[in-house]
């Protein structure tokens, strides 16, 4: 089955159907995916603000990280699934839509950014924890507040385009 098929199946779903014929679903589902995703990136915000030796610099990173990241993953678990129930709700128009990619595009450079940052240089941390960050961990975290700028700001052009 190819991504045309697949999106026009999800489409069909009772529930896509009723998330996009429904006069209240969709804006609640939206208002939740806003919500979750702004907890998603301040938490993130926060710790990478504390990466480029912004703010926080008072607090340890691996006790910043420890008290930010199970929100950052609750919210984002939340934002993923509403995002997937209004993305069902009109998927072929989304996937062919050029802020809807990019913004998905940026999703994953996100995840890999977090992925390379977690698996080298947070590996390390306990070498710089209550000091001065090391450049890779400044430019994970750089890279990660350019990104998530850059997924809100296709995910609300999303919002005009669709």
């Amino acid at each position: 089955m190819g991504i045309t098929a697949f999106c026009a199946w999800l489409e069909g779903r009772d529930y896509s159907s009723a998330i996009r014929t429904s006069d209240w679903l969709f804006p609640t589902i939206e208002t939740l995916h806003v919500l979750t995703l702004t907890l998603v990136v301040g938490s993130i915000a926060m710790v990478d603000l504390r990466l480029i030796d912004v703010a926080s610099r008072e607090r340890p990173v691996r006790q910043l990280t420890a008290d930010v990241l199970p929100w950052t993953w609750i919210s984002f678990v939340l934002a993923a699934i509403s995002g997937f129930l209004m993305f069902s709700s009109s998927a072929t128009k989304y996937v062919g839509d050029g802020p809807f990619r990019a913004k998905l595009a940026l999703l994953v450079l996100a995840g890999v950014n977090m992925a390379v940052f977690h698996g080298l240089t947070y590996r390390r941390v306990q070498e710089w924890d209550r000091a001065v960050p090391p450049m890779a961990a400044k430019l994970a975290g750089g890279a990660s507040l350019l990104l998530w700028i850059g997924i809100v700001f296709c995910g609300r052009w999303v919002g005009f385009t669709t």
